[in-house]
């Protein structure tokens, strides 16, 4: 007999780990964490200081839901591609963890619960905001955008933008034009972020039939609409020194300058035909995130006056 058939099933304490463990992974826990990441500060800055505890609680709770049950939910729709991806081969739907009919309930429910959730402490307009993210990132970007346009991540990054707009609301509970501008720092971020990883992974996209940028067009082109957001990116993340002090804008400056150097020298390998290492700038393009929204954190936290407008 074959070692799986052997092997002695598991006791009833690890079943119940193994399948937690399938549920949690379903909602993709570390990009949750980098939501969270931005939502804080934004929370900060319509503050202008500190927040309620439980306010700030209460708002990643929800959020927390809100994108588990997108990301659970976009598991299901994309069954098929992981399974043909290697980078997410593992994930619980494609080895068969979880049965699919399960993992669709878990993110409705996750849904239902993060609406109900937020309207309760925060109030109605984060609670829809929450959900449009979440039908916006299933219906839009997963059912229709990712498998016909090699825009795909452009348009459906737009989900991921809305944590800060949610923080903003749980506050204000309006939706102002500096939530607006961290929704365009992260919208411009998000195609430098990812075309970065889909250049490392374009012969898994390929074999999936997901016509992500660096599939359809030339390592040239794709390294070039990388430099275009990348100065997007930085002069937009600069619209919001007159909500801030002298603080956040030196850092976004100097953070800007790191992005944008990488992102010319990826451009220039790959344009001169040397080795290029895409996955570089995917992973500073995390620590830049992190440190603009940290240090914006920082700067709303402490107070420091604003720059103001210059008329």
């Amino acid at each position: 007999m074959s070692a799986t058939l052997d092997a002695p099933p598991q006791r009833p304490l690890a079943r119940v780990k193994t399948t937690v463990g399938a549920y949690v992974a379903l909602t993709k826990p570390r990009i949750i964490e980098l939501l969270l990441v931005t939502t804080i500060p934004a929370m900060l800055l319509a503050q202008r200081g500190i927040p309620s505890v439980w306010l700030v609680l209460t708002t990643l709770v929800g959020g927390t839901m809100a994108a588990g049950s997108a990301n659970a939910l976009n598991c299901v729709a994309d069954a098929d591609i992981d399974a043909v991806m290697k980078r997410t081969k593992s994930r619980p739907l494609a080895r068969h963890a979880v049965p699919t009919r399960n993992a669709l309930i878990f993110g409705l429910v996750l849904g239902v619960a993060s609406f109900a959730w937020l309207w309760a402490t925060t109030n109605l307009l984060s609670a829809i905001l929450a959900v449009g993210a979440i039908l916006f990132y299933v219906l839009i970007y997963t059912m229709v955008l990712k498998r016909r346009t090699a825009q795909n991540i452009v348009w459906g990054g737009a989900a991921g933008c809305m944590p800060v707009v949610i923080g903003w609301s749980a506050v204000t509970n309006s939706v102002d034009w500096p939530a607006l501008v961290m929704f365009g720092v992260i919208f411009f971020w998000t195609p430098p972020h990812f075309w970065a990883l889909a250049m490392k992974f374009k012969d898994d996209y390929a074999a999936a039939g997901v016509p992500m940028l660096p599939v359809v067009a030339t390592p040239v082109q794709v390294a070039k609409q990388i430099v275009i957001y990348s100065w997007v990116m930085v002069a937009w993340s600069l619209l919001l020194a007159p909500a801030t002090s002298w603080l956040y804008t030196g850092a976004a400056v100097l953070a800007g300058a790191w992005f944008l150097l990488l992102a010319h020298r990826l451009y220039k390998a790959v344009r001169d035909g040397e080795p290029a290492n895409p996955m570089k700038l995917f992973h500073m393009s995390n620590t830049y995130l992190t440190a603009v929204f940290v240090v914006l954190a920082v700067d709303s936290a402490i107070g420091l006056p604003v720059l103001g407008l210059p008329f």
